[in-house]
């Protein structure tokens, strides 16, 4: 399985509305997967989501389609920082495992 864990650093604490919008569309598109697990986290402007895949297929079908896809097309405008990195495992680590793991993460910087 895959785990899809990532981290974004808003520009500033007011785009968090706009985040909001888009994870609220996020979340409803990913209702629809076949995703086996999902867990989020984020206070001021450092905000995390985990989510836990079959298989790569699943993953990246999810990613450059729908909701998620017209989010990522729009980041700029309301990060300061993308990370995220995917790795092979049975379960979600932990909050503090997967902080970890974003310090090997791909990073985008806007």
């Amino acid at each position: 399985m895959k785990a899809t864990i990532t981290s974004i650093e808003l520009k500033d604490p007011f785009k968090f509305f706009a985040l909001s919008a888009q994870a609220l569309a996020i979340l409803r598109q990913l209702k629809t997967t076949e995703a086996k697990e999902f867990k989020k986290r984020g206070l001021w402007k450092k905000h995390y989501t985990m989510t836990l895949w079959e298989n790569e297929k699943d993953l990246k079908d999810f990613a450059h389609s729908g909701a998620h896809l017209e989010a990522m097309k729009r980041s700029k405008q309301i990060a300061k920082e993308i990370r995220t990195i995917t790795i092979d495992t049975q379960t979600l680590p932990t909050w503090k495992e997967a902080k970890k793991l974003l310090e090997q993460a791909h990073v985008v910087k806007f």
